[in-house]
């Protein structure tokens, strides 16, 4: 037993803490659990190569592609409009594209005429982008509708790469990887000792990275690098039909969507019809009321409730895809395509970046807390699973907290979470620590994990404050990420992890100066481990506080996204 119960009100915390962490790591694992994927079956050539009830005639395909956008720069959307006009298919088809301007901008317009796109836009913003999407969807009648960013950029093989699934007339969407051409690829370590030392630093640079391999100095400050999310949480959901819609890069057909509003809107209606015939008996103390009175107020209901395609919720896009995974008298399928087909623009400063984590973290949250998935019915255990990893990794900072304060607190104080720090103990964790490593080297083959975890652990003040506002009840609003680099430096926006990385720092002297004075407890087992945490912990802390100071090197600027060429093979 390695509780220290002298210490009950540091241990039992660290040991709920410790639980709640591996409860994640199972959930993790089992989403990593099987590569089994879908397999593309050809492409369609007509309508009826997508359906199961083959319409009276036959034709080509319509595609409809969604580019949403508010304030955006419009050149920018410009560059988006011509490579989707530019998107091949094999096969006779109706191309569609359509700028979506929640901002009503007259350069919008002017440059979606000038590049014969279709122009959308409506007197208000009701909804976001949720109801800049349903509002196209009025507009609109594709068999399938693309959705893009404002600086999303298609490669020319979209269509073919992703149209072959919906040969399976249960595929309901297909979400494809998201990458950012413009995450800073970082120094090579020679080159930045070499600026600073001459020749000589190139040379120790070469010589370090013979021995540990290569090192990018300021390679993605921001942790934007999705590979992991996209090629494994995503891809391997598939085996579970449960990978969720992201957004940008995504297709639809459209009778999936339809289907899905037009359920969602006759419970919604069924629900608000029966508690105001509730209400209606308790005024009137009926018990039964006619046939004509509750008809007549599910018509009220009816007119009063919204019909939308999509959810006018922030998380719009999670939203839609548990609605379908639900549907079990369908039976829709989602499908986490493998190959990269577009290119989009990441955060490139820490504020942009704090938006759009913040929005992703608080529109989740709410959908757990207001409409849980793990309560669904039509959801499959599988897929109950897969959703439960997603939303409990938002939680996170509930027990990450203690993870970050615990060494702290040992180091000042000499106070140890557990019993003893005894041979014992180390020859429990450490095969438990490196095994664990191992089987996720394995299982994450290729793909680095340290700097994810690291930012996982970081970022704990934002996800607190999203949970927090949630708890409390408070809407999440739609912020559009910016796509211009604002400069500047966030010190506000990592003061805790400032304040930890301090704290961390003067632990260490004062426990090391403490265990050289031979005070009790502080032994040398306690004190290696506790050093080992805290500088973890500091590594941590010090990614975001370093994305708070960072700026673009000149010298090693990429090139602007217009010229950018990418080898989509």
């Amino acid at each position: 037993m390695s509780i220290n119960w002298d210490a009950a009100w540091l241990s039992l915390p660290l040991v709920i803490a410790e639980t709640a962490a591996f409860v994640g790591l199972i959930l993790f694992t089992i989403n990593l659990w099987s590569p089994q994927s879908p397999k593309s079956a050809g492409l369609p050539v007509t309508v009826s190569d997508t359906v199961d009830d083959k319409p009276p005639q036959d034709r080509p395909l319509i595609v409809d592609v969604f580019f949403a956008t508010y304030r955006e720069d419009p050149e920018l959307v410009r560059l988006g409009v011509r490579d989707a006009q530019m998107m091949t298919y094999p096969h006779p088809i109706d191309l569609r594209v359509h700028v979506l301007d929640d901002g009503r901008c007259p350069e919008m317009a002017a440059v979606a005429a000038a590049e014969n796109a279709n122009y959308i836009t409506r007197p208000d913003n009701i909804g976001y982008k949720a109801g800049n999407l349903r509002n196209a969807m009025d507009h609109t009648i594709g068999d399938f509708v693309v959705i893009f960013d404002a600086d999303t950029r298609p490669f020319a093989n979209f269509l073919t790469e992703t149209l072959g699934y919906f040969c399976d007339s249960k595929v309901a969407w297909v979400q494809t990887p998201q990458w950012f051409w413009d995450v800073p690829p970082g120094r090579p370590l020679p080159a930045v000792l070499q600026r600073r030392m001459g020749r000589f630093g190139g040379w120790l640079g070469c010589r370090i990275e013979g021995l540990v391999g290569p090192i990018r100095i300021g390679e993605d400050p921001f942790g934007n690098d999705p590979q992991l999310f996209y090629d494994f949480v995503q891809h391997r959901r598939n085996w579970a039909n449960a990978s969720f819609c992201c957004g940008a890069g995504s297709i639809h057909r459209r009778e999936a969507i339809m289907e899905a509003a037009i359920r969602s809107w006759t419970a919604e209606v069924a629900s608000s019809a029966d508690q105001a015939e509730r209400m209606a008996q308790a005024v009137t103390g009926e018990t039964h009321l006619s046939k004509i009175v509750q008809a007549a107020a599910r018509i009220s209901q009816a007119r009063e409730t919204e019909f939308t395609p999509f959810k006018l919720h922030v998380s719009e896009d999670i939203y839609t895809s548990i609605a379908l995974h639900s549907d079990r008298d369908r039976g829709w399928k989602s499908v986490m395509h493998p190959k990269v087909v577009s290119r989009m623009l990441s955060p490139n400063d820490l504020l942009s970046w704090t938006i759009q984590r913040f929005k992703y973290a608080g529109g989740t949250l709410d959908i757990l807390r207001n409409d849980n998935p793990l309560w669904r019915r039509g959801l499959t255990v599988p897929q109950k699973l897969m959703y439960a990893m997603t939303f409990y990794s938002y939680l996170s900072p509930l027990w990450n907290v203690v993870f970050l304060i615990a060494p702290i607190i040992f180091l000042f104080s000499g106070v140890a979470p557990v019993a003893t720090y005894s041979l014992d103990f180390f020859l429990h964790i450490i095969p438990f620590l490196l095994l664990n490593e191992l089987a996720q080297m394995i299982g994450l083959w290729g793909t680095p994990v340290m700097k994810g975890r690291r930012w996982y652990l970081a970022m704990f003040p934002l996800t607190l404050k999203a949970l927090w506002s949630v708890v409390r009840g408070q809407k999440i609003g739609f912020t559009v990420t910016p796509k211009d680099r604002a400069a500047g430096r966030y010190v506000k926006l990592v003061r805790w992890q400032v304040v930890l990385f301090v704290f961390n720092l003067v632990a260490l002297v004062y426990g090391w100066g403490t265990f050289a004075a031979g005070v009790a407890g502080y032994t040398l087992g306690a004190m290696i481990v506790n050093t080992f945490w805290s500088a973890n912990n500091m590594m941590s802390l010090g990614l975001i506080i370093r994305a708070a100071f960072w700026q673009p090197d000149p010298a090693f600027d990429l090139p602007v996204m217009e010229g950018y060429q990418h080898d989509e093979t």
